[in-house]
């Protein structure tokens, strides 16, 4: 459906628009001899009767409730409030109601007249009840309320029990009108209309309930009752708020066709356009609109507007803009706060300084906020600057002077002008007040002379530490001091951090030191950044020393920085050193965490002391520590590397008691150390207890197994292991086909060997030289001198033939001899010598027993 059929006269707002889904309600509905315009108007909302529907007697008798209700504590004992007790109706309470201003007190009354012996509450007085604390948005007793109506059993007609699922819906009971609308069904108290439908609709269109919305319009349908503009509002406002596009046009169509498009109408499709991003499409439509005599009001345009910003889109904005201003609409300041903001945010200063003119001309002054926008957009260079302040210099009273020299250094700062916001703050001091920034006028004049505060140098100093230009902040650091502004623990703070991190230690703490004489106490974040300094440097010393103080004054050191020393300390082989500092760290109070220990036990493993980190581990679990998977994963790789693995398999046993579940890594290092210490079955048994614990073997746990079966002559198994592996979904990688074929090669499985060696080949993947070195072995010892020249072939074309000194060209020499000793290799292979292919081995007697073969 093209949106043409919106308004029928345009053929651009959109070329392809779909229709609503055939199993859509509301499909079916706007289809069916139902639905047609009715004559029946809803009001925008149920009326209380007033006063005109009591007698003079009513009315007197009315008055002198509320008189005795607003005049003292509610009391049920009241005796003034029993002799007024026979004179009570309906009308009378609905009317007391209505005019209690009290919420608490309309519902003590309301309680109290339920209790009276005889009465009941009819509709109207549950609607005023209901109406009341709706207003009041007390949802608790409003709920308990909706309950009452049922349970009382009250009778109502259509529109009063829409007035009241309205009440429910306005303050998001959208489940309680719900059930009431059900209920009240259900039991017969009322024989619900299009208007009592409506209602509902409106209340689950403000919950964004589209399937509750389509089902009660299918019952609507089924029953025969008429659609109206007030029945398709909420259906379009709900498709709109989901951003369902195409049924939301399709409403609108719908609604436009019969003459049911009102500003309200228009309003909500416009807002969703700009809600989508759909912005060209909302500014045709409103300009489409408006040609058919509608208009939107002052809110929606401000929506639009913010929007519009929002995506910045700033030439819609204006356009918009524009119709405010032709259509008289008030220009709020904060309306032209937001079209400035997003001017300058566009980088469009010269639009945005033209408004902030015309904003002047209406007399609308501007706040600080505009003009730190303009401040912040022209700060990029200073004859921009120059010519901004020229224009809004007068238009800030005297007091907010410094507040504006204080945006001028934030812009600067800002656009990265960080050397003209220095010039400029040293010239305010007077320390350089013949030359520098253009904009000192403004700042040094003698009428006026901006008093520098802290605030006035921290985007400044905070400027010079981002552009890395640290010296240069120190430097205004203690010129601020100097000219009497006091610094704040930002300051320091960002200081010291920033000296930290340039290792610079020594200047840190003479900072430090001035900061308490200033008055100013360290914090958490201040020792911290010393803490790292000295972790960084390894100064163990140090850092303990100052744990130390930061226990006095209750901070605890970041337990990165600690880990950070001990991976250092460990990196360069100072293990011991690291545990050290553990432990005083430990005595000091503050516990390093399982991944320091961690870094510790492998730092003592690297310096080949595993029983010592076997120690270290066993004393922190004394502790209470809890080590994880990657803890025990540390000692079991190095007890699989020592040859101990019955006792890495302890570790294995031992972190499962714990509930911790081994990785896929843990299994791998088991089986590895199995298969190096001559234990095949034990890998293989390790393999079997991985799958029982539902853990995915990889390609290392197949490749290790694998060269492990082979080592022990057993390539039949391999093999099938090599199969399982595909069955399974794991795919072998370039080292697995390497490991299959040189065990297949060891094995004397030659054949098998070529097998894979091709396949490894067909997917892509370049075999090293040590693998043809290994099948030329095989070959040899199976006296296939074919297959070794082919080989031989193969190694020369893709660069893989070793070199004379290499320890494998021994192989080479002899398969060499071996193929011009044979008739039918001979030939081919005195060819490649003679191409300078392989190397004459007549020539290479010197070389001959340097290497001994090896595969």
């Amino acid at each position: 459906m093209a949106l043409s059929r919106i308004i029928k006269s345009n053929q651009t707002l959109v070329k392809s628009i779909k229709l609503i889904p055939p199993n859509s309600s509301l499909q079916h509905s706007c289809k069916s001899p139902l639905f047609f315009p009715s004559n029946q108007r809803r009001p925008i909302c149920a009326k209380h009767r007033n006063d005109n529907f009591l007698s003079s007697d009513q009315i007197n008798i009315s008055n002198a409730f509320i008189s005795i209700l607003i005049k003292q504590p509610f009391s049920p004992n009241n005796p003034e409030l029993n002799n007024l007790v026979p004179l009570l109706t309906h009308k009378i309470v609905e009317s007391v109601l209505n005019n209690l201003k009290n919420w608490r007190l309309a519902q003590q009354f309301f309680t109290w007249v339920s209790s009276l012996p005889g009465y009941k509450h009819n509709i109207y007085t549950y609607n005023a009840m209901a109406s009341i604390l709706s207003r009041a948005r007390q949802n608790a007793q409003l709920k308990a309320l909706a309950l009452d109506v049922v349970d009382s059993n009250c009778s109502m007609n259509p529109g009063a029990l829409g007035f009241f699922i309205r009440c429910l819906g306005s303050v998001g009971l959208v489940d309680e009108a719900n059930n009431l609308f059900d209920q009240v069904k259900r039991i017969g108290l009322c024989v619900p209309n299009s208007y009592s439908y409506n209602c509902l609709l409106e209340a689950l269109s403000k919950s964004n309930l589209i399937n509750l919305v389509e089902i009660r319009l299918k019952e609507m349908r089924n029953l025969g009752l008429e659609f109206d503009k007030y029945t398709l509002t909420p259906v379009l406002q709900v498709y709109c708020i989901a951003g369902q596009f195409d049924q939301a046009l399709s409403v609108f169509n719908e609604m436009l066709e019969r003459g049911w498009v009102d500003e309200h109408v228009l309003s909500i499709l416009v807002v969703a356009f700009s809600k989508w991003g759909e912005v060209d499409k909302a500014i045709e439509l409103i300009d489409l609109m408006e040609e058919r005599g509608m208009r939107l009001n002052e809110k929606t345009f401000y929506v639009l507007i913010h929007g519009f910003v929002r995506e910045s889109r700033m030439d819609k904005a204006l356009c918009l803009f524009d119709k405010i201003r032709k259509l008289g609409f008030c220009r709020s300041v904060s309306l032209f706060d937001v079209m400035i903001g997003g001017l300058c945010k566009n980088n469009e200063r010269e639009k945005a300084l033209s408004l902030y003119s015309e904003m002047k001309e209406l007399g609308i002054d501007p706040d600080f906020g505009i003009l730190t926008k303009l401040i912040y957009s022209f700060s990029e260079e200073e004859e921009e600057m120059d010519r901004l302040l020229q224009q809004c210099w007068e238009d800030v009273g005297s007091q907010p002077k410094n507040l504006l020299f204080n945006s001028v250094l934030e812009g600067l700062v800002r656009n990265g002008s960080i050397d003209t916001a220095c010039n400029l703050i040293q010239s305010v001091m007077g320390n350089n007040r013949n030359g520098g920034s253009v904009l000192v006028k403004y700042f040094l004049n003698e009428k006026e002379v901006v008093t520098l505060n802290t605030n006035s140098f921290t985007s400044v100093i905070n400027g010079l530490l981002g552009a890395g230009k640290v010296d240069m902040a120190l430097c205004l650091f203690r010129e601020m001091v100097q000219f009497g502004c006091n610094p704040t623990l930002s300051h320091c703070n960002n200081l010291i951090d920033a000296l930290c991190k340039l290792n610079r230690l020594e200047e840190s703490y003479e900072l430090l030191r001035q900061m308490k004489e200033m008055g100013l106490e360290p914090t958490h974040f201040t020792h911290n950044c010393i803490f790292g300094c000295l972790c960084r440097l390894e100064d163990v010393e140090g850092a303990v020393e100052l744990v130390r103080k930061m226990r006095f004054y209750g901070h605890e050191p970041w337990i990165k920085y600690s880990t950070l020393l001990v991976k250092n300390l460990c990196k360069h082989e100072k293990a011991v050193e690291a545990c050290k500092f553990l432990t005083d760290m430990a005595q000091e109070g503050f516990l390093p965490d399982i991944i320091t220990y961690s870094a510790a036990i492998n730092g003592l493993i690297k310096i080949k002391s595993v029983d010592k980190g076997l120690e270290l581990f066993q004393e922190i679990c004394a502790r209470g520590y809890c080590p994880d998977v990657i803890s025990y994963n540390i000692l079991i790789k190095a007890l699989c590397k020592a040859k101990r693995v019955a006792e890495a398999e302890g570790l294995l046993n031992d972190m499962m008691l714990k509930g911790l579940v081994p990785s896929e890594v843990t299994y791998n290092y088991l089986i590895d150390g199995w298969c190096k210490n001559g234990e095949i079955d034990r890998a293989m048994l390790c393999l079997s207890k991985m799958f029982g614990k539902e853990r995915e073997a990889n390609v290392i746990t197949y490749a290790t197994l694998v060269d492990g079966l082979c080592n022990f002559g057993r390539p039949d198994d391999a093999l099938k292991l090599w199969d399982e592996m595909g069955r399974k979904g794991c795919i072998p990688n370039r080292i697995a086909y390497h490991t299959l074929v040189n065990g297949l090669c060891k094995c004397g499985r030659s054949s098998a060997a070529l097998v894979h060696f091709n396949e490894m080949k067909e997917k892509e993947m370049r075999p090293d030289s040590y693998i043809y070195i290994a099948l030329i072995s095989a070959f040899l010892s199976d006296t296939n001198l074919p297959c070794v020249l082919d080989m031989l072939k193969e190694m020369v074309d893709v660069g893989n033939l070793p070199d004379p000194l290499d320890k494998n060209f021994p192989i080479i020499r002899g398969a060499i001899c071996k193929l011009l000793e044979d008739a039918r290799t001979s030939f081919s292979i005195k060819h490649l010598i003679a191409e300078g292919k392989i190397p004459d081995v007549s020539l290479l007697e010197g070389v001959e027993g340097r290497h001994e073969p090896s595969i």
